[in-house]
């Protein structure tokens, strides 16, 4: 079985059209914005409100570390 095909800790991620992973890796997007789409794509299925404030954290993070 490939990495990608077998989710540790649950089925939040298999529940998805597209896998989270796969979605940032094909568009080039980057750890902490890729941290943002999980944990918005996962609160309702698995961290609830605890996955919001995360997904918050790393939009913080990315505001803070903007240099335009």
């Amino acid at each position: 079985m490939a990495a990608n095909e077998n989710q540790v800790g649950g089925n939040h991620y298999k529940e998805m059209a597209i896998d989270v992973i796969e979605f940032c890796r094909v568009n080039d997007i980057g750890f902490i914005e890729g941290n943002v789409i999980k944990y918005v794509c996962r609160h309702k299925r698995k961290g609830g409100m605890t996955d919001l404030l995360k997904a918050k954290h790393y939009l913080q993070i990315l505001i803070d570390n903007d240099s335009d």
